[in-house]
């Protein structure tokens, strides 16, 4: 039942006895000298609704949020690469890493997409935590001190694990094209760089000694760069993907030892 507003007016009037005249917004009755108007406002107040509902209406892309292909968990492999992208280092064999066993976990908690145009086009950002894992393929006793960072072969040990870990907390930079509006069902590329800063680093090593497995964990920074620069791609469909980076600084601090590029690969889920 649609409620009615009307405005009640009495005029004085030299009019007769009594009479009545009906428009479709206005009713008249004349009484003597009294007339009473009633006015019907229930079309405007409608009319006024309509408007504003249409007003109060946010446009759908003004709604939208668009979602980038940051934002989740990324696991694959690792290596060790010189400047010339090789891995067997004639001088410095102890940097030799066995990618089979090497890993890369990377958690990207938080994203944004700025827009450039619509979700085809946009500017990825965040922040993530990256953990490394180079496993080493010989027996060699990692050390380092103010000069340099090196490694000795231990003769006495047999080592069932011998990795260095370092660990970053990460921001990515990217510029991301997708194939459609939808977020969950397009195709995606992703290019730029993702920065990171050092926030720990260990080596441990797993020994066998007459059948007896001995851990030993060190924590030190080894002469690791506190600070790493990798240029990233990211491709895939909806959910999933592939990603792969590349450090464009050495991995250790310059000087220290022979220059090393951390690559990194592997897939991704994105949330």
């Amino acid at each position: 039942m649609k409620a009615k507003t009307y405005t009640l007016a009495v005029l004085l009037s030299s009019t007769g006895l009594f009479a009545q005249e009906t428009t479709p917004d206005t009713t008249r009755v004349n009484m003597g000298k009294m007339e009473i108007i009633l006015v019907d406002h229930s079309n405007e107040e409608m009319e006024e609704a309509e408007v504003d509902t249409i007003d109060a209406s946010p446009d759908e892309n003004e709604k939208k949020v668009f979602k980038g292909h940051w934002s989740g968990i990324d696991v694959g492999i690792n290596m060790l690469m010189d400047e010339k992208f090789e891995r067997n280092f004639e001088n410095y064999p102890y940097w030799e890493t066995d990618i089979t066993k090497s890993s890369v976990w990377n958690f990207n908690i938080l994203e944004h997409k700025f827009k450039i145009y619509k979700n085809y086009i946009g500017i990825t950002t965040g922040f993530g935590f990256n953990l490394n894992a180079f496993h080493f393929t010989e027996n060699y006793m990692i050390k380092s001190n103010s000069d340099s960072t090196f490694a000795k072969l231990d003769t006495v040990y047999n080592y069932a694990k011998n990795k260095l870990q370092a660990n970053y907390f990460t921001v990515p930079l990217l510029l991301e094209f997708c194939s459609s509006n939808n977020d969950d069902n397009t195709f995606y590329l992703a290019a730029g760089v993702v920065g990171g800063v050092r926030i720990s680093s260990k080596s441990v090593t797993v020994t066998e000694i007459e059948g007896k497995k001995e851990r030993l964990v060190r924590k030190d920074g080894f002469g690791i760069n506190p600070f790493k620069l990798d240029a990233a791609l990211r491709m895939g469909y909806g959910t999933w993907g592939f990603f792969a980076n590349y450090s464009l600084i050495p991995f250790f601090e310059k000087g220290k030892t022979l220059e090393l590029y951390p690559l990194t690969c592997g897939v991704t889920c994105n949330f």
